[in-house]
C-alpha cells in the first residue's frame, strides 16, 4: 500500500495518496468492498518495486470484514489516522531476527524475514481473471512430488516467502491463504507478510472446507496437474464436486508465467554410481522388476516410475538436480521388451550411453527420449492393442494419470513395486550404509567436542555450528556434502522443528540454553540424519524430565522385538508413551526410511500410517521429540535397520540395530526415571560406540574425540537420580588416553 523509506513508511506519500483517493473517488461510489478493492489496485498501488507493504487490510492489520463495515470516508480517514497518530510509523522489522508478524498492530509489525508479496499477488490474479478461476492452488512440490525440490520448482515459496518443506498456497482473488503442519507455524509467522493468512492445519480437507466457503458453487478452482498426485487430486474432487466447485486443469503453471527470474535448470549431468558401492547392475534390477510385472495377477505390461529415486535406483545412477539429493530430472516407462528413459538428452555423456546401451532397440537397451515428451510417449504407449499400465498412485501426477484411458489399460498400486523393492537394502548396501555412519559418528563428535569448547567463550552462534558440522563431515571419505539443511537451533528456536539458521538470523549459542543440531551428510555408500540435544550450563529439572523422556521413547522402540511385517504405526505409540505419561507430546512423526546416497527422507518406510510393513534390512530414523514454545526443543534421532531377534519360540521375529553411534548428553539424563531394561539398553548402546566408532577414531589419529568419546560412553551406573560416572570407570577411561 505504502512504500517504506529507510524501513519506515513514507508519510508524504500515503497523505498525497489520501487526498488523491478521495478526489478521485466521491463518498458515493466508494460503499463496498469491491470498489475499496478496485481502488487499491489500480490507482497508487501500482509501484513496480518490491517495496511495497500490503494493501490496506493488511497494512493496518485489519480485516477485510472489519473495512467493508466503515464508510468510505471513514476508510480514508482511518488509513491517514494509521501515518499521523501519535508518530506511530510502520517499521520494517527493527525487532529480533527471530520475532514473528504481527498484522493485527496499527501499524503492523513485519520481521525482517518476511517477504513482500503485493506485487506477485496481483501480477497472478490478473491470470486468473483471465482463466476465468476463483482460486488457483499451488502446492510445494514438484512434477515428481518430491519433498525435496529445485530452487526453480519452489513456487509456493516464492508466491508467499514460506519456505517450509510442507505446506499449500490458495489464492482467490481477495485473499492468499498458507496450510501448513505444526512444525512450521512460527515459521511461517516469521516468512510471510501481512498479504497472507496462515491456517494451522495441513489437510486437503481443511482447505476444500474453506474454498467451499470462499467461492460460489459452479465456479473454477484452478491447479497444476503436473503438481497433483493421483491420490491428491482424487481427495479435492471427492470434496469439492459434490459441493458444485469444479476443479480446472492447467498443465501451463501460472507461477511460471509470473516468475521472470526463475532459476535455470542446473548444468551438472548424471554420473554413475562405482561398482564398489553396487551388489545389482541395473539389468538385474530391470530383471527383478519385470519379474514382478510378469507375475501379478491383473496382468500389466508396463511400469511408468515418476518418482525421481525410482529411475536413479533402477539405474544405479545419481545427478545434482535437486539441493541435498542426489537426484535427475527422469522418467521411465518399462515394458517386457522395452525401456524409455525420459531425461534432458543433452546432459547424457557419451559414457553414459554405453552404459545404458543406449544406441540398441532390445530389451536391456535404454531408449533415451526427451523429458518434456513424456505425455506425448505415453500416449503413444497406450494406443497399441492389449496393454496396461501400472502406476504407484503415490507419485504418479495427475497429469500422466489423466491420459491413462480407459480404465482397463490402467493398474495402481500405492507404491510401484521399484519402490517397495528399493525399500529393502541388499547385503552390501546394508554393509555400506552402516559404515558411512561410523564415519558420520565422527563428524558429529568433532562437533560436540569444539562446541563444548567454544560456546562458553560466547563467540559461536547456530550459523558457525551447522557451517563446523559441514566442514567435518567434508573431510571424511566419499563425502558429497549435507543431506539436508543443517537444523542448527538454540533456546527458542530448537522449539521450531525445522529451524534452519542463517547470517540475517542466527542465535548466539549460550551456557543458559538448550541447544537442538539435526544434521546429515550425503556419502557415495551412504545417507545419515541424526539430532542431539545438549545443554552447556545447568539444565532445569524439567528440561531434564523432558529430555529423559524423550530418550525413553527412543529407547523404546529400538529394543522392541515385533513380528515380521508389523507396520510402523502400530510401534509408534512407543515413541511418546513416556511422555504422555506427564501430559507431554509432540507434533512430527516419529520415524522415516533413509537411502543409500539417496533422498534423507526416503519413503514408504517409517512409522506413518502410509509406510509398508517392516521387513529385514530397512532403515529408519527413530526420533520423538519435545517443543516448548518460545523456550527450547528436544530432538533425539537415530537410524536403525531392522535385524532378526532372537526369541524362545520364534524365528520370525524383528527387531532393530541402532547405526548412528553419537552419545547422548548425560547431563540431560535422569536415570531415576529409566527402567533397569532401558538402561541396560543405554550401557549397550555405549559399549557398541566404542568398540566400533573407537578404531575409526584412532585410525583417523583424533587422539581428543577419542578421549571425548570415552568420557562421554561410560556405563550409567545401575540406581542413582543422575547420570553419574563412577570413579573407577573415570580412571579407566584417563588411562585408556594415555595409552594412545
Amino acid at each position: 500500500m505504502v512504500l517504506y523509506s529507510n524501513g519506515l513508511i513514507n508519510q508524504h506519500s500515503l497523505m498525497k495518496h489520501c487526498d488523491n483517493l478521495a478526489e478521485a473517488s466521491p463518498v458515493t461510489k466508494v460503499t463496498t468492498f469491491k470498489d475499496i478493492h478496485t481502488l487499491v489496485h489500480t490507482r497508487a498501488w501500482t509501484h513496480k518495486t518490491e517495496t511495497l507493504v500490503p494493501c490496506c487490510h493488511s497494512v493496518c492489520g485489519l480485516a477485510w470484514s472489519r473495512w467493508s463495515k466503515m464508510s468510505s470516508s471513514g476508510l480514508i480517514l482511518a488509513v491517514c489516522l494509521v501515518v499521523l497518530g501519535g508518530g506511530r510509523h510502520a517499521v520494517r522489522a527493527k525487532g529480533g531476527p527471530g520475532s514473528e508478524r504481527n498484522c493485527s498492530a496499527i501499524p503492523p509489525y513485519l520481521p525482517p524475514t518476511a517477504v513482500n508479496t503485493t506485487l506477485r499477488l496481483r501480477e497472478l490474479r490478473e491470470s486468473m481473471i483471465s482463466l476465468n478461476i476463483s482460486a488457483y492452488i499451488i502446492p510445494a512440490t514438484d512434477a515428481h512430488l518430491s519433498e525435496y525440490i529445485a530452487p526453480r520448482d519452489a513456487r509456493m515459496a516464492w508466491m508467499s516467502g514460506f519456505t517450509g518443506s510442507a505446506g499449500t498456497a490458495v489464492i482467490t482473488q481477495n485473499k492468499a491463504v498458507l496450510w501448513t503442519d505444526s512444525r512450521y507455524w512460527i515459521q511461517a509467522e516469521r516468512q510471510m507478510d501481512c498479504n497472507w493468512e496462515l491456517e494451522r492445519d495441513g489437510s486437503i480437507r481443511s482447505i476444500t472446507n474453506w474454498l467451499i466457503m470462499e467461492i460460489p458453487e459452479a465456479d473454477h478452482v484452478g491447479f497444476d496437474p503436473f503438481l497433483f498426485s493421483v491420490d491428491t487430486f482424487g481427495v479435492y474432487n471427492t470434496n469439492l464436486a459434490p459441493a458444485g466447485r469444479i476443479l480446472k486443469s492447467i498443465p501451463d503453471n501460472l507461477v511460471d508465467k509470473i516468475w521472470t527470474d526463475r532459476p535455470p535448470l542446473p548444468p551438472d549431468n548424471p554420473m554413475r554410481l562405482p561398482d564398489s558401492v553396487i551388489e545389482r547392475t541395473w539389468p538385474m534390477k530391470v530383471d527383478h522388476i519385470r519379474a514382478q510385472i510378469s507375475g501379478n495377477p491383473y496382468k500389466p505390461t508396463a511400469v511408468l516410475l515418476s518418482a525421481l529415486d525410482e529411475t536413479a535406483w533402477l539405474f544405479n545412477l545419481r545427478g545434482n538436480d535437486i539441493p541435498f539429493n542426489p537426484f535427475f530430472y527422469s522418467y521411465t516407462l518399462l515394458t517386457m521388451d522395452e525401456i524409455w528413459l525420459f531425461v534432458h538428452i543433452e546432459r547424457i555423456s557419451e559414457e553414459l550411453k554405453l552404459y545404458l546401451n543406449a544406441s540398441c532397440f532390445q530389451a536391456y537397451c535404454v531408449q533415451l527420449i526427451e523429458y518434456s515428451s513424456v505425455r506425448i510417449y505415453l500416449q503413444s504407449y497406450l494406443q497399441k492393442p492389449n496393454v496396461r499400465v501400472w502406476v504407484g498412485t503415490e507419485y504418479t501426477n495427475q497429469a500422466l494419470y489423466e491420459l491413462i484411458t480407459p480404465e482397463d489399460k490402467l493398474l495402481t498400486s500405492t507404491y510401484s513395486p521399484v519402490l517397495t523393492t528399493k525399500a529393502v537394502k541388499d547385503v552390501t548396501e546394508q554393509r555400506i550404509l552402516k559404515e558411512a555412519h561410523v564415519r558420520d559418528a565422527v563428524a558429529v563428535m568433532q562437533l560436540l567436542l569444539w562446541l563444548e569448547k567454544k560456546v562458553p567463550e560466547g563467540t559461536e552462534t547456530e550459523l558457525t555450528a551447522a557451517q563446523f558440522v559441514d566442514q567435518c563431515r567434508s573431510k571424511q571419505k566419499n563425502s558429497r556434502g549435507p543431506s539436508f539443511e543443517t537444523i542448527s537451533a538454540s533456546g527458542p528456536n530448537a522449539a521450531l522443528a525445522h529451524y534452519s539458521p542463517s547470517t540475517e538470523a542466527a542465535r548466539k549459542l549460550t551456557v543458559d540454553e538448550m541447544y537442538l543440531v539435526d544434521s546429515g551428510g550425503q556419502y557415495l555408500d551412504g545417507t545419515t540424519d541424526i539430532t542431539r540435544t545438549v545443554h552447556w550450563g545447568e539444565p532445569t529439572d524439567f528440561q531434564k524430565e523432558a529430555y529423559t523422556r524423550v530418550l525413553m521413547g527412543n529407547i523404546e522402540i529400538s529394543r522392541t522385538i515385533f513380528p515380521a511385517g508389523t507396520r510402523g504405526v502400530n510401534m509408534e505409540m512407543l515413541g511418546r508413551r513416556a511422555l504422555w505419561e506427564v501430559g507431554l507430546n509432540y507434533g512430527h512423526g516419529t520415524g522415516h526410511g533413509v537411502g543409500n546416497y539417496f533422498g534423507v527422507h526416503e519413503w514408504p518406510v517409517g512409522f506413518q500410517s502410509n509406510n509398508i510393513p517392516f521387513q529385514e534390512g530397512m532403515f529408519t530414523s527413530i526420533e520423538p521429540g519435545y517443543y516448548k514454545k518460545n523456550d527450547f526443543g528436544i530432538r533425539i534421532e537415530d537410524i536403525a535397520v531392522t535385524v532378526p531377534a532372537t526369541t524362545k519360540h520364534s524365528s520370525n521375529y524383528l527387531t532393530f540395530e541402532t547405526v548412528s553411534l553419537v552419545p547422548y548428553d548425560r547431563k540431560l539424563i535422569n536415570t531415576s526415571i529409566l527402567s533397569p531394561e532401558q538402561l541396560h539398553w543405554l550401557n549397550s548402546y555405549y559399549e557398541t560406540i566404542r568398540s566400533v566408532v573407537g578404531p575409526e577414531l584412532q585410525r583417523q589419529q583424533l587422539k581428543e574425540e577419542y578421549d571425548w568419546m570415552m568420557k562421554h560412553t561410560a556405563p550409567f551406573l545401575t540406581a542413582g537420580a543422575s547420570a553419574v560416572i563412577s570413579s573407577v570407570t573415570l580412571l579407566v577411561t584417563v588411562l585408556a588416553s594415555f595409552v594412545l
